[in-house]
This record gives structure tokens, C-alpha cells and sequence, in this order.
């Protein structure tokens, strides 16, 4: 008689582990963080036009209106995944596929928009608006900067994996934990969770016997 296997608990995917991340620190890791939960339940969070245009907005590049947006999308993937293997390679001590390399060398030669000043009608400073961008323009804008965040020695040795197994989301450690690392890519979403298992660990766990 066969006994089955027990059934893996299934994660919930909620609102939030859909959304949008912007807090990665550049622009290319906010990239790859539109896939959330990869080791266990991969969570597509760039899954059409509406989310394409949102993600855009988030990180300041703004396609030209007569761009395809599927054919945007479609590329952002790819790059997605060429990104992805490139800062995880660093992270793991291993080369990254070769076309992984070759497809963000060939999308960072096209040269973006160069930046211009912006003042406004007193002659002082302005925000400028964003450049409306070619596809092959907005590419460029993130192969680019996932080039200087793996070749910058400094930057590269500020990557890091959330360490919370259910994320594992790759950012940059800014500084903010005050000369420690971060162990998590948010407090507020990932490191409260973990403090909050370890409590109800320890609360469930039996208290030493009585005589």
C-alpha cells in the first residue's frame, strides 16, 4: 500500500506580494524584482500593459507613445532574466551565462537621451520631465545600469539576498543598518515577519517540565 506524500502548504498570493517594488536601489534590481518569491512560487508582478506603464512611472523612464507596448514588455522580460542571472551569478560565485552577457552588451549600445538642465520661468532650477524613450532607448537605460552596479567593485560588494526564504529579493545595502548589513530586503515587509515567526516560535514552544 502506497502512502502519499503530504501535500507542500500552499502560499497565499496576497495584494501585496503582487505590487510593484521600487526600493531595490537601482534601477535594473527594481527590474528584476518584478518577479517576487522566485525560489518557491515565482509571483509575476509585471503582467501587462497597465503594470508596464506603472513600473515606468515608478522608475522615471517614460516610453515614447508610439512604442509597441507588448514588444516593450516582451524585451523587459528577457533583459529581466539576463539581469537576474548576472547579479545572482556575483552572489553565488559563478560565471553567468554567456548570453546573458552578450544580450546586455548588445542592448547597452544604443546610446539614451542625453540629460539637460531644466529651468523654469524665474531661471531657476527645475525638475525636467522625463524623456519619452525608444524601446531600444529604455533597454539601454537599464542594461546600462546593470553594468555599473556589477562592475563597480564598491556597488557590487553592496548586493545582497533577502534572507527571508519565501523573497529572497536582491537589493543594494545602503548604509541603512548603521555599519551592519541588512538581512532583509524591507523591515517592514520582510524583517517584522521574521521577528514575528521567531516570537510565536517561542511562545509555542513547551516550557521546561515541572516536578
Amino acid at each position: 500500500m502506497s502512502v502519499e506524500a503530504p501535500a507542500t502548504p500552499r502560499t497565499r498570493i496576497t495584494a501585496k506580494a503582487r505590487s510593484l517594488r521600487f526600493d531595490a536601489g537601482s534601477l535594473s534590481l527594481d527590474l528584476v524584482a518584478t518577479v517576487g518569491r522566485r525560489p518557491s512560487t515565482p509571483v509575476e508582478r509585471l503582467d501587462g500593459p497597465e503594470r508596464l506603464r506603472e513600473w515606468c512611472a515608478g522608475v522615471g523612464l517614460a516610453p515614447r507613445d508610439d512604442e509597441d507596448p507588448a514588444a516593450l514588455l516582451a524585451a523587459l522580460r528577457e533583459l529581466r532574466g539576463a539581469a537576474h542571472d548576472v547579479v545572482t551569478a556575483h552572489l553565488d560565485d559563478r560565471a553567468p551565462r554567456p548570453e546573458s552577457v552578450d544580450l546586455v552588451n548588445a542592448l547597452a549600445r544604443v546610446a539614451p537621451p542625453a540629460p539637460r538642465l531644466r529651468t523654469d520661468t524665474r531661471g531657476r532650477l527645475a525638475h525636467p520631465p522625463a524623456p519619452r524613450l525608444t524601446t531600444a532607448e529604455l533597454l539601454s537605460a537599464v542594461a546600462r545600469d546593470l553594468i555599473a552596479v556589477t562592475t563597480d567593485p564598491r556597488t557590487r560588494d553592496l548586493l545582497r539576498t533577502c534572507d527571508a526564504e519565501i523573497c529572497r529579493m536582491i537589493y543594494l545595502d545602503n548604509g541603512a543598518g548603521k555599519g551592519r548589513p541588512r538581512k532583509w530586503c524591507s523591515m517592514d515587509r520582510c524583517g517584522n515577519s521574521a521577528k514575528a515567526a521567531r516570537h510565536r516560535r517561542r511562545t509555542a514552544a513547551p516550557g521546561p517540565a515541572r516536578s
